[in-house]
Formats: structure tokens, C-alpha cells, sequence
């Protein structure tokens, strides 16, 4: 199992169709024996933001390599130390959004290094929003660009509190040295990037193409269903193949075969979504196997893959319901 990082503040849900619209849980890394402390009940007040001390970054010093951090020297600040130390020209990062990032975390007093991604060779995808990450990264990352390299300090009102965390190797008086290099950053107007796929099948539903953050269109065709999966390159993206046992943040829309109503949308609710391909109905889970991350694929699942005769209370969806999907691919978690 791929170890959860020690950055998120509080244990994540799962996401499942089963639910559909309910996207106040996301399942932001697969379970694993690391640590996930939980957040305070009552949210320390905002950090004043400084520039130092930091220690010096010796080794690593490009972006996206592995950053090798001196020790600490004397006191750290007791404010939130962030210093941008290479400045990237993407997108910037607001509150809330999801970013894409490689990160090290050590201990200031010691050096202690408790936790990168570097070594798991995976960038981390999770979302700055309070509860969901200590917030020495909430505050401190908000407002950089893609593409830079941030260095922090974290003391502990901003990090795992008064508790720590002991099986990290943190005690409650630690301040934390953090090395991010943000690769991306994702928010509710964030679309697939790639290149637009012939749509000659009549047979099948017909996708928008626009990349403008805004729900693509779907036109479903006044036939019969297709009684098997269908799923199908919209836009053709060059990332990473997701797996069955992958973690995906995505976009997406959900009309029904009959009519064309929608039932289900991120884009009308403003905001992202992330689920384990392990914890959707058969038919999300098969369509999306294969795909390459910046895709949008048109997902057609019979019911036999869906909800069959037992559709969420609510949903708008009926029995034996044929779903139409748009998805799109935004990162592999």
C-alpha cells in the first residue's frame, strides 16, 4: 500500500457514486499505518507571515530534486517563516485549491527527516482547505505559483500542536522545516488538456470539447442504449495511466441516457472531487482504468455497472438507469 502522507490534518472519506453529490468527503491517499492527527476543535488564529529563519538548503537545489536541509540554527520564529526560494511562472495557488506537489518535512532541532515524497516518487495531491492539511501549508502556500520551490517553518500552532505526533517522531514543542516544490495547482475552473478525439460514432453520446472550466456539453442520441461499457477518449490527454487501484481528482458531469437530465455535476457545484477507483460503482471504475491523466472521457454505463435496480435515494436516477458521463482526468493521487 502507498504510505499516506503525514501532512493531512484529519483522516480523509471516500467519495462514492453512491452518493452522488456528495462531495464533502475525498479520499486524498490510500490508508496505510501512517499517522493522520486529527485537527483541533477550535482552529488557531492566522499566522503572521515572516521570511525567516530558514536553514540552508545544501543539496537537491533544483526544482524538483530531492532538497537536502541543514539543521536548524538557534531559535526558530515563533511566527510562519515562507520564503519562495525558486519563483515559478504557472498558476496561482488559492485557498482551497488542490496542488500537485513533491514536498521533504524535517525537524528543525534535529534534522530529522519524517517524511518526502521524493522517495515514493509520487507527488502528493491534496486540497488547502482547513481541516484537510495542517495549516503552515494552508497559509504559507497560498498565493505561489506553479513551478516554484517554497521553503517553510512551521512552528507547532501552525503544525501538529501541542500533541505532536508521536509515531512520526514529532513532539509538541517541534517546529517543522518544510521544502515544497508545487507542481500544479487545481480548482473548479481547471479542465483536460490534450488533444480533441474524432466523435464519428453516431450511436453515441456527443461531448463538448471546451476547456474553459465551464460543463461540457453532452447529446445523447435518440437510440437505444448500448447494453455494454462504453468508454471513450473525448480529449486525449499525456499523463500518467490510471490504475484500478488509483486515486483520481476529476471533473465531471452526469446525464441520464433517457432524456439527457443531468443528475450530477462538480461543475455546478463549484468544486473538485477526488475518490479511490476502489470505492465507485464497477462501471466509473472500468471506464477509467487505461486513461491518461488530462483526458476527458465519455463514460456510458449500463446498469448492470451502475445502480441496476437500487438507485441512490434522491438522486433523480431510476431503476435500471443507463448513465452518461463526462470526465475529466485532472490528476492521478
Amino acid at each position: 500500500m502507498r504510505r499516506r502522507s503525514l501532512l493531512i490534518a484529519v483522516p480523509a472519506g471516500l467519495v462514492t457514486l453512491a452518493g452522488c453529490g456528495d462531495d464533502d468527503k475525498s479520499d486524498t491517499a490510500k490508508s496505510s499505518s501512517s499517522p493522520s492527527p486529527s485537527a483541533s476543535a477550535s482552529a488557531p488564529p492566522p499566522p503572521k507571515i515572516v521570511d525567516g529563519p530558514l536553514p540552508a538548503i545544501t543539496a537537491g537545489t533544483k526544482f524538483g530534486e530531492k532538497p537536502t536541509v541543514a539543521k536548524g540554527s538557534g531559535d526558530p520564529s515563533k511566527d510562519l517563516a515562507v520564503k519562495t526560494v525558486i519563483a515559478g511562472g504557472g498558476k496561482t495557488v488559492a485557498e482551497n485549491d488542490y496542488i500537485q506537489a513533491n514536498y521533504l518535512g524535517q525537524v528543525w532541532s534535529t534534522a530529522k527527516v519524517f517524511d518526502n515524497s521524493y522517495d515514493r516518487k509520487t507527488p502528493l495531491v491534496i486540497q488547502l482547505a482547513q481541516g484537510g492539511i495542517i495549516d503552515g501549508w494552508r497559509y504559507g502556500l497560498v498565493g505561489k505559483k506553479a513551478s516554484s520551490r517554497v521553503e517553510m517553518s512551521v512552528p507547532p500552532t501552525w503544525g501538529y500542536g501541542t500533541q505532536g505526533n508521536a509515531q512520526a517522531g514529532i513532539k509538541g514543542t517541534d517546529t517543522l522545516v518544510f521544502v515544497v516544490d508545487i507542481e500544479n495547482t487545481f480548482n473548479s475552473k481547471s479542465s483536460a488538456k490534450g488533444k480533441d478525439v474524432p466523435q464519428s460514432d453516431a450511436a453515441l453520446p456527443k461531448v463538448g470539447t471546451n476547456t474553459d472550466g465551464k460543463a461540457p456539453s453532452i447529446d445523447v442520441p435518440k437510440s437505444d442504449a448500448p447494453t455494454k461499457l462504453v468508454a471513450e477518449y473525448v480529449i486525449e490527454g499525456d499523463g500518467e495511466t490510471v490504475a484500478a487501484d488509483s486515486s483520481v481528482l476529476v471533473q465531471y458531469k452526469g446525464v441520464l441516457w433517457d432524456g439527457g437530465k443531468e443528475f450530477d455535476s462538480t461543475y455546478s457545484r463549484g468544486q473538485l472531487t477526488s475518490f479511490s477507483l476502489q470505492q465507485v460503482v464497477k462501471g466509473w471504475a472500468q471506464g477509467l482504468i487505461g486513461k491518461k491523466v488530462g483526458s476527458r472521457v465519455l463514460i456510458v454505463i449500463p446498469p448492470k455497472l451502475g445502480y441496476g435496480d437500487k438507485p441512490p435515494a434522491g438522486s433523480g436516477i431510476k431503476k435500471d438507469s443507463t448513465l452518461v458521463f463526462s470526465v475529466d482526468i485532472l490528476a492521478k493521487m
